[in-house]
C-alpha cells in the first residue's frame, strides 16, 4: 500500500464535543493516518431523528475541526432522508476512493460490542478496517466475555497488533487501542442546555457560539 489510510468517525454530531475530537486525534496520530473525516449522519437507523437540524449539525462539525489540517468535513450521509447505513456509505466511498486505500472505520467498544445488529454487518470488513477505541481501565477479559458469539470469531480472526498492519492491506482487520476517555455524552450536553446551563470547555468555542447564538436545544425536555 503506497498511500496511507484514511479514519472515518460516524455520528449524530448532536452535537460534535472534544469526546469525539480526541478520539479522532489519539487514532489518526497512533494509526499514521493521512486524514480523519467527520461524517455526520443524516437519518441515524439505530436511534431517534437528531434534536438539531442536518444544516445546524454539519455547520457545528465544520467550525469543529477548522484549523486541524488531518480533519475532514465528509457530507456523504448528511443530506440523506432514508435511514444511513454505515455499509453503504463505505461502499459509496470504495467507488470514489479505489480498491486499494486502506480505510479505517472507528467505533467505541461499547459500539463494537452491538455491531452484528449493524445492517450487512459483515460486508464492513470487506470495505474497511475497524479500529476500536477503548477507554483507559476497560476491562479487556469482561469485554471480551460480553462479545456476541459470531462477532468474537470475527475478532479472533482479524484482530491487528500492530498499528502498521492496517497499512498493508485496504480492509478486513480490527485493532484495539486505549485512548484518553473524556466522559461527555452528546445527550448529556443537550439536557444540560435545555436546563440553561453551561457547556463551555466540553464542546470548542466556536461549537457553543454557535449554539448561543442559534440557541440550540434550548426547547429540549
Amino acid at each position: 500500500m503506497s498511500a496511507r489510510p484514511i479514519g472515518l468517525l460516524g455520528g449524530t454530531f448532536d452535537p460534535v464535543h472534544l469526546g469525539h475530537l480526541r478520539l479522532a486525534e489519539e487514532l489518526g496520530e497512533a494509526l499514521g493516518l493521512a486524514e480523519v473525516r467527520f461524517l455526520p449522519t443524516g437519518t441515524p437507523p439505530h436511534r431517534t431523528q437528531p434534536a438539531a437540524s442536518a444544516a445546524d449539525r454539519l455547520a457545528m462539525v465544520r467550525l469543529a475541526i477548522a484549523g486541524n489540517p488531518r480533519f475532514v468535513l465528509d457530507e456523504h450521509e448528511i443530506h440523506k432522508t432514508a435511514p444511513c447505513y454505515m455499509v453503504d456509505t463505505l461502499t459509496e466511498l470504495r467507488a470514489e476512493l479505489g480498491s486499494e486505500r486502506p480505510l479505517v472505520l472507528f467505533v467505541g467498544a461499547d459500539a463494537f460490542l452491538g455491531l452484528a445488529t449493524w445492517h450487512d454487518w459483515r460486508r464492513l470488513f470487506d470495505l474497511a478496517h475497524l479500529a476500536v477505541a477503548q477507554r483507559p481501565g476497560f476491562d479487556p477479559a469482561g469485554w471480551q466475555a460480553a462479545i456476541p458469539a459470531a462477532l468474537a470469531a470475527e475478532l479472533e480472526r482479524r484482530r491487528c497488533e500492530v498499528a502498521d498492519g492496517l497499512h498493508s492491506s485496504p480492509a478486513g482487520r480490527i485493532y484495539v487501542h486505549e485512548i484518553t476517555q473524556l466522559d461527555i455524552a452528546a445527550r448529556r450536553l443537550r439536557a444540560l442546555l435545555a436546563a440553561g446551563r453551561s457547556v463551555r470547555y466540553l464542546v470548542p468555542e466556536a461549537v457553543l457560539d454557535y449554539i448561543e447564538r442559534h440557541r440550540l436545544y434550548r426547547q429540549e425536555t
